[in-house]
């Protein structure tokens, strides 16, 4: 050993990261706070129906958006996890995501 003998990593293991448990790493889409609202905000006076706190891959998100433009009949997309959907769609947002399986929430007024 080198003078100064301590070293706080002194094991392989003890360098090496835990993973999370997978049950607290994918939560169960019932389990997860969907809040569905309508804003205004930075889109230029025109309505829009925000879907926050979808915790599930892109890819499904991009599958739930299409059923969700689908059946409303309007325009929407997906922004760093935030499903947009055009107008006021905030009542058909929520049975649609009741019947795949969330618990989603009215959020705002």
């Amino acid at each position: 050993m080198a003078k100064g003998g301590w070293q706080e990593f002194s094991r392989p293991e003890s360098l090496q990261r835990q993973a999370p448990p997978a049950a607290a790493a994918a939560r169960s889409r019932a389990g997860q706070r969907v809040r569905v609202q309508r804003t205004k905000a930075g889109k230029g006076g025109k309505l829009v129906t925000a879907i926050t706190g979808l915790e599930i891959p892109e890819s499904e998100a991009q599958a739930l958006l299409k059923q969700l433009k689908a059946s409303a009949g309007t325009g929407g997309t997906l922004k760093q996890g935030v499903i947009e959907l055009q107008g006021d769609q905030v009542t058909l947002a929520l049975t649609a995501l009741e019947s795949a399986g969330f618990r989603p929430k009215q959020a705002g007024g």
